[in-house]
């Protein structure tokens, strides 16, 4: 794929994490469901093993394609959907699609091979939770699993995914330079947090000031960094050592 243009980058982008106006939701306790949907019948194992690893997760169910993966979610209502997107029939995008528009509950994280940067923004887009790539670590995958339960709303991603949508900001001129941008010691310390996928109330508690002040931080951040989401902030901020 070519060099997406800086309209689309900005327009993906700041669809896909903006959580100024959102409160972290209550998180579940363990142990943690977990519905895989996914039509490679090894894989349905290999995930079932890594889950086994910790038990504070717990697989409820698999699916072997997109409908009855939908029909299992809405029925099971498990705390995390583990998603596939290449699947014959009904792929990954229509389940994800499709479970969003029935208000499912719990957290989608599109687990994948596809490191393509259309999947990546398209899934972000339609709402999932995260993206990981099915030749992680087991160990992180669990890790990058229980941080979406408990930091809820949050994106989680692969590193390697987070590189790509950092080099496809670099590639349009939308990251500027450490030497370019002044933050006053306040704000290093929102932008700390936001790479840590912290939410305004998170930020508000842990550094004994109002929502309100947060916002406003935030928003003097994205201006200083001509960024429009917190998605990129945080690219910009992991990227730079944050």
């Amino acid at each position: 794929m070519g060099v997406l243009n800086r309209a689309i980058v900005e327009t993906e982008l700041s669809l896909i994490m903006n959580l100024s106006s959102k409160s972290p939701p209550v998180s579940p306790k363990p142990p943690y469901t977990v519905l895989v949907i996914d039509d490679h019948p090894l894989f349905l194992k290999g995930a079932a093993q890594i889950l086994a690893m910790d038990s504070d997760f717990k697989m409820v169910g698999n699916a072997i394609d997109g409908a009855q993966g939908i029909e299992l979610a809405l029925q099971l209502e498990p705390h995390l959907v583990l998603l596939d997107i290449n699947m014959a029939g009904m792929d990954g995008m229509a389940v994800l699609t499709e479970l969003k528009h029935q208000n499912f509950s719990g957290l989608i994280i599109m687990l994948t091979v596809s490191a393509d940067t259309q999947d990546i923004t398209l899934a972000l887009q339609q709402g999932a939770d995260g993206y990981l790539l099915k030749d992680m670590q087991p160990e992180d995958i669990l890790r990058k699993l229980r941080y979406a339960i408990n930091h809820q709303p949050v994106t989680v991603l692969d590193a390697t995914i987070a590189n790509t949508l950092v080099e496809m900001l670099r590639n349009e001129g939308m990251v500027p330079s450490m030497a370019r941008v002044s933050f006053s010691d306040r704000e290093q310390e929102v932008i700390t947090c936001i790479a840590e996928g912290k939410s305004n109330k998170l930020i508000a508690r842990s550094m004994d000031i109002s929502e309100g002040t947060v916002k406003v931080y935030v928003k003097n951040i994205l201006r200083k960094l001509n960024l429009s989401s917190r998605l990129e902030a945080a690219i910009w901020a992991v990227d730079h050592g944050y």
